[in-house]
């Protein structure tokens, strides 16, 4: 038996005109409940890194504005939390700090990637984090101080090396520790890691005094606005860059690293290695952030990036932030993560002693 309501057409007409009103009104309402958890509230970005390095340059230039297009406009800090190269902040932001997005955490791409391997430090699985998006996206490089005394200026010299050559890093599962790594173990170069450096700026000083002869964890902007001089001047060797088609125009001498890339199934495993450094600085909030925040705070990042007053604060230091939306740094990891179980074993011998 079907029931009948009086005027059905006109009623179900009333319930979808109601529903329609319900959702028009219901998004400025989230947009006010993220202002009023934000007011008068201090927003806490944890970089995983020591101070003076690109992470924490790059992150205090962000975090000057940030706050001005966040709903509630908190006041916005950077603290300095190095350790393990960037595990503790990653490992924190996952499972410690509250996941209301007060607190966020940047750390590289490929300490997030870390579980995929298997590291028992991770304690994290990179799909689950809120990815914010990204700050910035830059160029990659790898260089030596006055050509580690070999006169290295390209990777095929590196490989061709007499000597062992050493290179400083934060810690496992980093940049400085994977690419070195791999240049040893899918390459051949005689290369050992040395880690426990809180950040670029700390292993510069290493190279600077003699204890180390080079490190992988160079951005063009941080070459640009912190170690110009040192390039110039020729002390400062940048001998590979991490470049996927367009190449950085200040290391036109520099190898890209898929130039030494033979096989397909090794491009494969370099894309994998290698291809992270296009999420150049992402900023992440704890798994189960309210996902009206999450949507709020990924709005600001990409206003953040885009306010004449970030680009005008950067032009000093030559920093440019050209910023990853939150989707597309949550796609890409997804991508990264369905790699097949052969590549990453190989991926993992390749870059971890």
């Amino acid at each position: 038996m079907k029931t009948k309501f009086p005027g059905s057409k006109g009623w179900a007409a009333k319930v979808f005109g109601l529903a329609a009103l319900a959702a028009v009104i219901a998004a400025p309402a989230r947009a006010d409940d993220v202002a009023d958890f934000y007011s008068g509230k201090t927003l806490t970005i944890e970089v995983g890194y020591g101070p003076g390095g690109g992470y924490d340059i790059t992150t205090r230039l962000f975090a000057q504005y940030f706050g001005d297009h966040i709903p509630g406009k908190p006041t916005v800090i950077v603290q300095n939390v190095p350790g393990g190269g960037g595990l503790k902040v990653a490992n924190a932001i996952y499972n410690t700090v509250p996941k209301d997005g007060l607190t966020l955490g940047v750390f590289t791409a490929d300490v997030a990637l870390e579980s995929l391997y298997g590291d028992k430090q991770a304690l994290f699985a990179a799909d689950k984090f809120a990815w914010i998006g990204s700050m910035d996206t830059d160029v990659l490089s790898c260089g030596v101080w006055k050509g580690a005394g070999v006169g290295i200026k390209t990777l095929p010299d590196l490989i061709a090396a007499k000597k062992t050559v050493s290179f400083g890093s934060t810690g496992p599962g980093t940049d400085p520790s994977l690419y070195p790594t791999f240049f040893k173990n899918a390459l051949g170069a005689p290369v050992k890691v040395v880690s426990g450096y809180n950040g670029t700026r700390e292993i510069m000083l290493a190279m600077e005094r003699g204890e180390m002869d080079g490190t992988c964890g160079l951005f063009e902007s941080s070459v640009r606005g912190s170690y110009m001089q040192q390039f110039k001047s020729g002390d400062l060797n940048i001998f590979v860059q991490i470049a996927f088609g367009e190449k950085s125009p200040l290391f036109p001498d520099a190898t890209p690293i898929m130039d030494v890339i033979k096989t397909d199934e090794m491009r494969k495993v370099a894309q994998l290695v290698f291809g992270p450094s296009l999420i150049t600085r992402p900023l992440a909030a704890p798994p189960g952030t309210p996902s009206e925040r999450v949507a709020a705070l990924r709005t600001a990042l990409i206003e953040t990036a885009k306010d004449p007053r970030t680009i005008e604060a950067g032009k000093p230091m030559q920093i440019t932030l050209q910023a990853k939306s939150g989707e597309e740094v949550t796609r890409r990891f997804g991508e990264f993560l369905a790699t097949p179980p052969d590549l990453v074993k190989k991926a993992y011998a390749y870059t971890h002693n």
